[in-house]
């Protein structure tokens, strides 16, 4: 069975060649090493998430969506698992995503988080419409209603003080939500996967390095 996931799904939009070798040929990219500020940084929103949902309440910077962080502290832990998280099948497919929290209304409201460096530009957060459409797919898929909406809560520095303590700006976005969309991208993705080598995207500089050499 080949798993994919939002990040997979991405790597089929960046270049459709690299998606298929990575699959059908384990041949994946080059990877540089990861930093691993953005993950302790996760882990600190949840734990800190988790304290306002301990006391029923919202974050501040969540105040305007007038819902409530959801209180289902076993199911959301599962949820929050990469290697669980939610899934669907498909043709011998799976999908799956793992989540970093929940907002309720009279249907849920998927909240993602994301650590930057710098205060965001214009179009910063479109560039998470498909993992934001992957997630309500499959919580619909697995039998939830979701709002047609979501958040991004953006966090990043703006100073620190003596004693080496940063202090963080919150960005909240709202954003329409697809999961057609997300569905049409896993089905293509499939498509493509069960077919001949794709031809590359002519923007993929992976495939350009690799072709000096070929």
């Amino acid at each position: 069975m080949v798993k994919l996931s939002p990040s997979s799904l991405n790597l089929f939009k960046d270049c459709p060649k690299c998606f298929w070798l990575r699959f059908n040929k384990k041949l994946k990219r080059p990877e540089g090493i990861f930093p691993s500020l953005p993950g302790g940084m996760d882990k600190i929103l949840k734990e800190r998430y988790d304290r306002f949902r301990a006391k029923k309440q919202l974050p501040p910077e969540l105040e305007t969506t007038k819902a409530q962080l959801f209180q289902d502290t076993k199911l959301l832990n599962q949820w929050r698992i990469p290697q669980r998280g939610l899934s669907w099948e498909y043709k011998d497919h799976l999908l799956r995503g793992a989540i970093d929290d929940l907002l309720q209304k009279k249907k849920l409201i998927v909240l993602d988080f994301k650590t930057r460096g710098y205060p965001l530009k214009e179009d910063t957060h479109k560039h998470y419409q498909d993992q934001l459409d992957i997630y309500n797919l499959l919580f619909r898929k697995n039998g939830y209603e979701t709002e047609d909406y979501s958040y991004l809560a953006f966090y990043h520095p703006t100073s620190m003080d003596d004693q080496g303590k940063a202090v963080f700006k919150a960005d909240l976005k709202k954003m329409k939500t697809d999961p057609k969309r997300a569905e049409r991208l896993f089905k293509r993705a499939i498509k493509t996967l069960e077919g001949g080598i794709p031809r590359a995207d002519d923007k993929c500089g992976f495939c350009q390095w690799a072709n000096l050499f070929s």
